[in-house]
């Protein structure tokens, strides 16, 4: 991936945002297209294709960080990285060949590995964007040592595009670990979840958890010495192709996620117990991940019943992919609080003040 620092390759972008501002026209920001099934429908009238805008900026492995368009292909940059021995901490989903860094950020979906290790958000150091007005800004840093507390860059996780126009996105990497084993063992999901909690609270260098179909697996990193001896804490058989299992949960290419049933996310306290999602759900269509912090559901539940169950365990319901359903009329997400949503409101309002930038793909007020 050649190395670009030429700022002219950002101004068609501009002057894009610019006509848009003058025409009064709604836009839909889109790279690679790869989650376009993700957020709201959106009320654009034009697409601003931000797919070319392409190179790595900065990138020195030693400094742990690395700058790069935001129209960059994901899996350009993971092959770069894994080139010199690196990684994204959070193991961020492609969901498609096409999948850009902008959209990984703009999505702010992370894989197996985030609750040992960080989330998008965490890793973000720093952007460069386009805002509402046409104006290019910059916020926060490009390596660690430059940037200090809460930082404005670290919005653009999970914003789906309605603050702005990223151009360039600066993150934190880590080490790819020396060595990794995964253990499978069959088990409720109830003695799933019991073991994840006492895992949680012990020292183990576990980078990923699972129970899907009466299986539970564990994936562990760490020098032969210490894989061996995690092996005799956690137990369980070790999985002969670890690899292709955790990218096929990753990328929603298990077994678990076809077919057109409704798709629901759920984010939730990892103690909260299975029986509070039981529902009309049977234990085959729920997949639990992140130590029993994210449930998986296939199906059409009562949307109200889900969202207070999900409340009540501290967390929100999503529906993650529609399918064949219609998605409910106040939005995929959980409807925020008025406190909160006023400030998404004055966010908004300051980034994108004629409201241009993927209208009603976050909330539907938004």
């Amino acid at each position: 991936m050649p190395e670009i620092q030429d700022q002219n390759l950002e101004q068609p972008l501009i002057e894009q945002v610019l006509a848009a501002v003058a025409q009064q026209t709604p836009v839909s920001i889109q790279g690679g297209g790869s989650k376009n099934f993700y957020g709201n429908p959106q009320r654009a009238e034009a697409v601003l294709d931000c797919s070319g805008h392409q190179g790595l900026v900065a990138y020195e492995p030693t400094e742990l960080a690395i700058t790069v368009r935001a129209g960059t292909p994901l899996a350009a940059v993971e092959a770069l990285l894994q080139a010199n021995g690196q990684q994204f901490p959070f193991e961020p989903p492609n969901f498609g060949p096409n999948a850009t860094v902008g959209g990984m950020v703009a999505a702010g979906l992370s894989g197996p590995r985030r609750p040992y290790a960080a989330s998008v958000r965490d890793a973000v150091l720093g952007v460069r964007l386009v805002n509402g007005q046409g104006k290019a800004l910059d916020f926060g840093g490009r390596v660690m040592k430059n940037v200090a507390g809460y930082d404005l860059s670290r919005l653009m996780a999970g914003s789906l595009g309605v603050l702005g126009l990223l151009l360039e996105v600066s993150l934190k990497v880590a080490p790819i670990p020396v060595g990794q084993m995964t253990l499978v063992r069959e088990q409720s999901i109830d003695d799933a979840l019991l073991l994840m909690r006492r895992w949680a609270r012990r020292s183990l260098p576990i980078t990923a958890t699972a129970w899907v179909n009466g299986r539970s697996y564990v994936r562990i990193c760490g020098s032969e010495e210490g894989l061996a001896e995690t092996h005799r804490v956690v137990e369980g058989l070790p999985l002969p192709d670890a690899d292709t299992f955790w990218h096929d949960l990753r990328e929603h290419q298990h077994p678990f996620f076809t077919g057109d049933a409704p798709l629901w996310r759920l984010s939730v306290r990892p103690a909260t117990p299975a029986a509070t999602f039981a529902g009309k759900q049977s234990a085959d269509e729920r997949l639990v991940e992140w130590g029993g912090a994210l449930h998986w559901l296939r199906g059409e539940p009562d949307v109200q019943w889900l969202r207070t169950q999900a409340m009540a365990a501290g967390g929100h319901a999503t529906l993650f992919r529609a399918g064949a359903a219609s998605p409910p009329a106040d939005g995929v997400f959980t409807p925020l609080e008025p406190l909160p949503m006023r400030l998404h409101r004055n966010l908004k309002q300051s980034f994108d003040p004629a409201g241009l930038f993927n209208p009603g793909r976050l909330y539907p007020e938004l």
